[in-house]
């Protein structure tokens, strides 16, 4: 999925609790003022969330030391006078829009505190490989190669004002641990040694370009294309290559842990409220995650029974994690399997939603120069990105739950739903909560056995393995970053709960330790939806619709868990009525 540079938001149930007889026009005229005039500033400043038809910018934001204190001036003053409109005088719905737009201010304003510009790269993600994933899918205009071949001769600029930024990184102790970075130099090293020009990341949007454009000028654009990334983008690379090699990977530092930065703990507190969008603390979250381990863990073994396997659990993950009749041979194979699983979710769509998305997706393979590092999966508006990397790690039986969390009905339906929806400011709209997103996602997966998805016992063991990784996460992220815990400690716990592979748990503990507090919020999203839905069912009950429901949540967009608590006690009070006519 498209990188959404802002993940989290953080809003007070009472914000949405107000409910003004009529709402005062001078009021929401001056927050619509607002809130339109910074999110048009936000995105010439920072390059944002954009539709996936909007226009390839032809230059790359401004990251440079004097921009981000502008951003702080700006964000700052756009809070303080957040704080001058009541929310007593808006209407219910701006008053939701209030509670999301000042989480996302307040994020903001935190990141740029924590001066977050001095760690542009993590073992997620980083700027290069964002950069050279966005033409991966290619172009519909002219004017998008042309502003293309434009943003790729403004890299050299822009990767100069980056490794200036993890200068003042590495300075400070402001880095990713170093255990996490071994190899991410990889995508940097795949241009700066490429053979051509053509054999680059960057020349793929010239491969198949649209036959709207004339030959005579799609040959124009690809030397012209070919000059820029000879010129500028593999030389910037290089130059990357060598501060990467030389100067900041071997000065990054050598623990783990959040809280050993530079004021540490108020930055994990501050990467548990962005992620979360719920004021817990990190022993509270670890806590819950022991109960919710032990809870699941039961399941599991029931289900191991059902296979009819003679051993422990220990026994019956090493015979999942080496037995191949749970593994694809090919590519292919893989890829086949999550298409059926997709079209599975099609046939029974229409039971458990009332209002489908009009935008669809495809299952496309990860590319190869970053699979090694990359997740299993990743979904998002049109594309289902699915890891065919290593396929003794990808396991079958798991391959079900991960298709419903990152095609349908999760990133790849809810996403497009979000974008169609209609009436919402675009700082919502085109906004992503990580608690909201990533807890539907979760609850998709076991969403999955209530609409026959899993076939077998070995699929509903992966389910509930999934759902073991993702509450294992609360325990794990805290451990790691509030509690000490060590890498190994870390992946010794993957080990003996879940039944991911090897390879899969080094990646992911790793993600966690570069990634503080984004790995909190997936469980504790769907514990919010589950709690939403069983408080539903038992008020409503033979008037509970099960379509209803999931379009009432679907319909807000991305909104923060105490938006999502308030919304369904209101479509509890209606009676169960969801925001579209069911048939």
């Amino acid at each position: 999925m498209r990188k959404t540079w802002l993940v989290g938001a953080v809003v007070a149930l009472t914000l949405v609790q107000v409910a003004p007889a009529l709402a005062d026009p001078a009021t929401e005229a001056r927050f619509k003022t607002l809130y339109t005039r910074e999110w048009a500033w936000r995105q010439l400043q920072t390059g944002g969330d954009e539709d996936d038809d909007a226009p390839v910018r032809a230059h790359l934001p401004d990251i440079g030391v004097a921009a981000q204190l502008e951003r702080l001036r700006v964000w700052t003053a756009a809070r303080a006078e957040l704080d001058t409109i009541p929310a007593a005088q808006l209407s219910p719905e701006s008053q939701v829009d209030r509670g999301i737009y000042a989480g996302q201010l307040d994020a903001m304003v935190a990141g740029q505190k924590f001066r977050d510009w001095e760690m542009p790269a993590n073992p997620d993600s980083s700027f290069w490989s964002n950069l050279a994933s966005q033409g991966e899918r290619g172009f519909p205009r002219e004017a998008d190669y042309r502003n293309w071949i434009s943003q790729m001769r403004d890299i050299p600029r822009f990767f100069e004002q980056a490794t200036a930024n993890m200068r003042a990184g590495l300075a400070r102790g402001y880095t990713p641990p170093a255990v996490t970075m071994t190899g991410r130099d990889a995508g940097v090293s795949a241009v700066a040694d490429a053979a051509s020009p053509e054999a680059t990341a960057y020349y793929k949007p010239f491969l198949a370009m649209p036959a709207g454009i004339a030959l005579a000028t799609q040959a124009e654009l690809r030397a012209e294309g070919a000059a820029a990334i000879r010129d500028a983008v593999i030389p910037a690379h290089k130059a990357l290559l060598k501060f990467l090699r030389e100067t900041y990977l071997p000065g990054l530092r050598t623990t783990l842990a959040a809280y050993d930065l530079p004021d540490g703990k108020a930055y994990y507190a501050a990467q548990i409220r962005e992620y979360t969008t719920l004021d817990m603390t990190p022993e509270a979250i670890h806590d819950l995650g022991l109960r919710e381990v032990a809870t699941i863990r039961a399941q599991m073994l029931g289900v191991m029974a059902e296979t009819g396997f003679r051993g422990d659990l220990p026994a019956f993950l090493h015979f999942l994690r080496t037995d191949p009749q749970f593994y694809a041979r090919t590519p292919d194979e893989l890829l086949k399997d999550a298409a059926w699983t997709a079209k599975s979710f099609d046939n029974v769509a229409a039971k458990w939603f009332g209002h489908l998305p009009r935008g669809r997706f495809g299952i496309v393979p990860v590319p190869a120069e970053i699979a090694p590092f990359y997740t299993a999966g990743r979904g998002g508006p049109g594309v289902y990105l699915l890891n065919t990397y290593d396929l003794p790690s990808r396991p079958l039986y798991q391959l079900p739950a991960l298709t419903l969390h990152e095609s349908a009905p999760g990133h790849a339906f809810q996403i497009p739903l979000a974008a169609e929806a209609t009436g919402q400011p675009a700082f919502r709209s085109k906004s992503y909560i990580s608690a909201y997103g990533e807890g539907w996602a979760l609850y998709c997966e076991k969403l999955g056995q209530e609409m026959g998805i899993y076939r077998t016992p070995y699929e509903r063991f992966g389910m509930l393995s999934y759902q073991m990784w993702r509450a294992a996460r609360l325990v794990v992220d805290t451990g790691i970053h509030a509690q000490g815990w060590s890498r190994e400690r870390g992946q010794q716990f993957f080990r003996d709960n879940t039944a991911l592979s090897d390879r899969e748990i080094t990646t992911e503990v790793d993600r966690y330790i570069g990634w503080p507090g984004q790995a909190l919020s997936y469980y504790l999203g769907e514990l919010a939806i589950v709690a939403a839905r069983a408080k539903a069912e038992a008020a409503l009950g033979p008037k509970f619709d099960i379509r209803a429901f999931h379009d009432t949540v679907l319909a807000l967009g991305s909104v923060p868990l105490p938006v999502l608590t308030a919304r369904i006690d209101r479509f509890i009070a209606e009676g169960g009525k969801g925001p579209y006519p069911l048939k």
